[in-house]
């Protein structure tokens, strides 16, 4: 007695077809799992079995062989038990077998037959549509962020009495439908806004040029001057998610199971992970490969606060990502590729104690303590980082102040014409923003004036910038002319991206 039941497996932000086999023999009562299965695939026998009892179903006392094809793939998670179990009814003639190969089937088992929640729901969702098959039975929870798919029949279902019912023609289950424009434009709300930070003019200011070309920042300030929230509000005035980052920013995040039952993720991402991450859990990896927080940020923001706290190895594992917009992860099992393209914010204090440019706070470290703390950032990371801003301590005057200041969405009107400019510049490559710019696009694109020439020359030779940050400029002053809306780059928009670089001149 044989059954074959489909299912999916993730790999990567992807989902594959797996075809759950079940044959059922004469022998002594046995159930093996093959086809690379991990830890938790092996324990579901366990619960498989006390949730077709508890359901009034009888576990077949046979020789029971589980195969999970293609058997070279890796299989981790607790998403196979609801396969499993139909595909045991099947097998012994309780599941009527016509309207099995029509679905995927995917769901944790509780212990009573209740259908627990899994990860990766909308890349299964996707792998059924280039599947061709008609559509998907999943836990409830996860119905509506795979309903996003809305070629496939999605049915959300509680329990497994419910599937076994459906399957065999005695109920009949709604499918869960979901309008995702709608949806889509209500959620891409923000619930902070600019005008919550009180000061800082000119910060605000280096952060809108950083969100209209899409060019990393550090800020450098002592502790409570705002590094913090300000990197908080910079998602408000990035470009607007399109539909298409959308979607692919909601994959990596079904990924890892951190929906929450959303459908859709409709504003940009925010990742603020600790200083004591790993470079596994800051880039992606483990055993069975994960994406990290540099994915989880793609389209968005990875923040970094206390830059200098994090360890070397750590950051110096940020190279490809910043320079490729994506990150591979190399085991033995093969090498998945996670997308990356995202915006970092870092922030870190002048010096060990933090004081050093304030003015009401005397400094306590030593020259060479200051040294050594700087340079804990290594010159190749600085290098991807195109705006280094001060961040200096507030004043009574400005806490005090009833000025609002500008709002996020009017900051983000002038980001949005701005990028549309860069889009329509860079129609036939694969650059999204000046930041991604090459030598031959500075080149063609950051043309100067004769006196916008001068001002970068002296620069160059008085304050002793370095050659990596004459590109910088150039690059930072093309995104000030556009959001000017100028086709030149004068010398006022030259002379705003040098001061974007005092960090390079001190360290």
């Amino acid at each position: 007695m044989l059954a074959k039941i489909n299912s999916a497996a993730l790999y990567g932000i992807d989902a594959l077809r797996v075809e759950v086999e079940i044959d059922l023999a004469s022998g002594l009562p046995q159930l093996a799992t093959v086809g690379l299965p991990e830890g938790a695939v092996k324990e579901s026998k366990d619960r498989i079995r006390a949730a077709l009892k508890n359901c009034g179903y009888t576990f077949p006392a046979k020789r029971i062989t589980i195969n999970l094809a293609p058997a070279d793939i890796k299989k981790e998670g607790s998403a196979y038990d609801l396969p499993m179990a139909i595909g045991i009814l099947a097998a012994e003639g309780s599941v009527d077998k016509n309207l099995v190969d029509d679905y995927f089937l995917i769901g944790e088992l509780s212990l009573d037959g209740a259908i627990k929640p899994v990860r990766g729901a909308l890349p299964i969702a996707m792998a059924a549509k280039r599947e061709r098959v008609r559509g998907l039975i999943l836990p409830k929870h996860n119905a509506p962020e795979a309903a996003v798919v809305s070629e496939v029949e999605v049915l959300g279902v509680s329990d497994l009495p419910e599937v076994v019912e459906f399957l065999n023609g005695r109920l009949a289950l709604e499918r869960t439908h979901v309008n995702l424009e709608a949806l889509f434009r209500q959620q891409s709300q923000y619930s902070s806004d600019f005008t919550d930070v009180k000061g800082q003019q000119h910060v605000k200011r280096a952060l809108e040029v950083a969100a209209a070309g899409g060019h990393n920042v550090i800020m450098v300030g002592p502790p409570g001057s705002g590094k913090t929230m300000l990197a908080n509000k910079l998602p408000t005035i990035l470009p607007d998610l399109t539909l298409a980052e959308a979607l692919e920013t909601t994959k990596i995040h079904s990924v890892m199971g951190l929906l929450n039952g959303s459908p859709i993720i409709a504003t940009r991402p925010f990742r603020y992970p600790h200083h004591t991450i790993s470079d596994a859990g800051l880039v992606g990896g483990g055993t069975v490969p994960k994406p990290g927080e540099v994915s989880l940020a793609h389209n968005g923001v990875l923040f970094l606060d206390e830059l200098p706290e994090f360890k070397r190895n750590v950051l110096e594992v940020m190279r490809q990502p910043l320079e490729d917009g994506s990150i591979t992860v190399s085991r033995a099992i093969g090498s998945i590729n996670y997308p990356a393209g995202f915006m970092l914010v870092a922030a870190m204090n002048p010096c060990p104690c933090g004081f050093f440019t304030d003015p009401q706070k005397e400094c306590v470290c030593t020259p060479l303590q200051i040294q050594r703390y700087r340079s804990r950032v290594s010159g190749p990371l600085l290098d991807r980082i195109d705006i280094q801003v001060e961040v200096p301590a507030l004043r009574y005057q400005d806490l005090a102040s009833k000025d609002a200041g500008e709002s996020s969405n009017s900051i983000r009107q002038r980001v949005n014409a701005a990028r549309a400019i860069q889009l329509q510049r860079f129609l036939k490559r694969n650059i999204h923003g000046n930041a991604q710019m090459g030598a031959r696009d500075i080149k063609r694109h950051c043309l100067l004036k004769d006196d916008a020439e001068k001002l970068l020359e002296n620069a160059i030779n008085r304050l002793g910038l370095s050659a990596r940050a004459y590109s910088r400029v150039l690059k930072v002053g093309r995104t000030i002319a556009d959001l000017a809306g100028s086709e030149e780059i004068q010398s006022s928009h030259i002379a705003e991206a040098i001061q974007y670089r005092s960090l390079d001149r001190r360290m």
